[in-house]
């Protein structure tokens, strides 16, 4: 195998001038330079990164935590990531809590133990344990989807304006009888900022909200269709829509509506949150929000890096936009 001391040799330079121009600081004559560079193609020779790394206290790796891997939406956040990250010479290093969140705290530390330099975590509640842990790292920690503390820099959706938007989309198609279907308020962005915007939205038009109308689901098409039967069979009012706070739920209510012979938009209108493949392809296609995934995984990359190269002092909050993908089940 070909080493630095071997290229210093044959191009009839110190190993420091080798490390030089490798590194691309310090002053090299031109002469010198062009030796090295031509040793170095003629022989193939490859730096060690583990080597680079001990020097330059760098691995240029970002570890990623996330609640699972089989997810869309998490899939084209890590694609924007990637994309970004890479331009800046960086790699990605993912692992998964396996949605199994008091993990996050544990994994925090694990990825700080390989050496990275610097974490992304998909955050999905919000504890002491996992504040602790963030405050506790030597390594720059940043949070995409729930707004922690100021003291921790984070790229957030706007769950509160988009739920009223849904709502308000339903609305303005003339219904007033509008469910909902949500997940454990443990989680902020998803548990208690949608909903909050679903209230404050049928609040500032007038309308009625029957405790029956409110279901809480997991994050599966299964629990959402259970959901939406729940609401049916505890309500002697029933709704005339249903905003689901993901594309999933929406989805398992939409089929347990048309296997109980509604007609959809019809007797049940749809919308939900996610813009995931699925909302269209399903029969009729599910209007729903458009987070801008790939957007938000190229912001929070951008982020991450901020915090590496520039040591920053004070936390930065970005706040994604949305948009309104209105179609075949809301009218």
């Amino acid at each position: 195998m070909v080493t630095i001391n071997d290229i210093a040799r044959q191009a009839g330079v110190s190993r420091t001038t080798v490390s030089r121009v490798l590194n691309q600081n310090g002053y090299v004559s031109d002469r010198a330079k062009t030796k090295v560079l031509e040793v170095i193609e003629e022989t193939g020779y490859v730096p060690s990164e583990q080597a680079k790394s001990l020097r330059t206290k760098k691995t240029n790796v970002i570890g990623v935590i996330l609640p699972r891997l089989s997810s869309e939406t998490v899939s084209r956040v890590v694609d924007g990531m990637d994309r970004e990250l890479a331009k800046a010479g960086y790699q990605i290093l993912l692992s998964s809590t396996s949605l199994e969140t008091e993990k996050e705290a544990d994994h925090i530390r694990l990825l700080e133990s390989r050496r990275v330099d610097g974490i992304v975590l998909f955050g999905t509640h919000k504890d002491e344990a996992i504040l602790n842990a963030i405050k506790q790292a030597k390594v720059p920690v940043v949070v995409l989807g729930q707004d922690f503390t100021p003291h921790v820099s984070s790229v957030v959706y706007n769950d509160y304006e988009a739920s009223r938007a849904a709502v308000a989309a339903l609305a303005d198609v003339g219904h007033e009888k509008i469910g909902f279907i949500g997940v454990d308020e443990a989680d902020i962005a998803v548990g208690q900022e949608r909903r909050r915007g679903y209230l404050d939205e049928m609040k500032s038009r007038g309308f009625a909200v029957l405790p029956e109308w409110m279901q809480t689901a997991g994050f599966d098409m299964a629990s959402g269709s259970e959901a939406f039967q729940k609401m049916l069979e505890y309500s002697q009012t029933r709704p005339t829509a249903v905003f689901a706070v993901t594309d999933r739920l929406a989805i398992g209510a939409m089929q347990r509506a048309k296997d109980a012979g509604m007609s959809v938009p019809g007797e049940m209108a749809f919308i939900s949150i996610g813009a995931s493949e699925a909302s269209q392809v399903v029969t009729p296609k599910l209007a729903t929000v458009d987070y801008y995934n790939e957007d938000a995984g190229m912001s929070i990359a951008s982020l991450i890096l901020e915090e590496i190269d520039e040591d920053m002092k004070d936390a930065k909050k970005i706040v994604m936009n949305y948009g309104l993908l209105l179609r075949d089940s809301l009218c």
